[in-house]
């Protein structure tokens, strides 16, 4: 698997198609000779350095999502609040 393949088209895939790509690539491992060894593990390991990104920012995206979601919810009690009390 040459390393320009494989990185194309990665940053449109799911954590789950990379997680399952990089299942397949170790299985590969466990059958190569020592030169296509290498040269797969160093593929391994920039996906691997890329699921780790990927994973980063996704929790960081549900993170400012949930934050924001909070944010609107106390909001919205603040304003349900004050218009009970203007009554």
């Amino acid at each position: 698997m040459k390393d320009k393949n494989l990185l194309v088209d990665i940053e449109t895939k799911s954590l789950e198609e990379l997680n399952s790509l990089a299942n397949k690539i170790i299985d590969n491992l466990e059958k190569k000779s020592l030169e296509d060894f290498i040269e797969d593990y160093q593929v391994l390991i920039k996906l691997n350095n890329f699921i780790e990104k990927k994973f980063h920012q996704e929790t960081r995206l549900i993170s400012k999502k949930t934050k924001d979601r909070i944010d609107e919810i106390i909001n919205n009690g603040k304003k349900t609040k004050k218009t009970i009390q203007k009554s």
